[in-house]
């Protein structure tokens, strides 16, 4: 699937809740089927500055793909991050770096965010598109 195809799939998805505790919660849910980091990038390294809780990405480069695995300590910030994971992981460096992702608000998710963790997705988003522009800068 491509990166729009899965955003499209999460926008159907949260549709289908009417209101923002049923999303709370399948974003928890999500949370929870997050393929689990590696205890090794569970340092500081790994760690996603500017956000609140604690977050940890690693990505690896398999057949040209970026596949990520993370983890937070805190359970909405881990489907926080399980979501954008979905978007981004088995996909083209290239891809990632020119993929939008309006289908954020168009879940309403950042509206309904604290300032901080709003802070903190927006640092998701860069932290792995840094990783693509790694990747695509090695397959150069």
């Amino acid at each position: 699937m491509t990166i729009q195809e899965i955003q499209n799939e999460i926008i159907d998805e949260f549709s289908m809740f009417d209101d923002w505790e049923e999303r709370y919660q399948y974003m928890i849910d999500l949370g929870k089927t997050l393929p689990l980091i590696d205890a090794q990038y569970k340092t500081d390294d790994f760690i996603i500055k500017g956000c609140q809780s604690k977050v940890w990405v690693h990505a690896n480069l398999e057949a040209d793909k970026v596949v990520f695995t993370a983890d937070s300590d805190a359970i909405i910030t881990k489907g926080i991050i399980a979501i954008l994971i979905r978007v981004f992981s088995y996909q083209h460096p290239k891809d990632i770096i020119e993929a939008n992702t309006d289908f954020i608000d168009e879940i309403g998710l950042k509206e309904h965010l604290s300032p901080t963790r709003a802070n903190g997705l927006v640092s998701m988003i860069k932290q792995l598109k840094m990783y693509a522009v790694a990747y695509q800068t090695q397959l150069n």
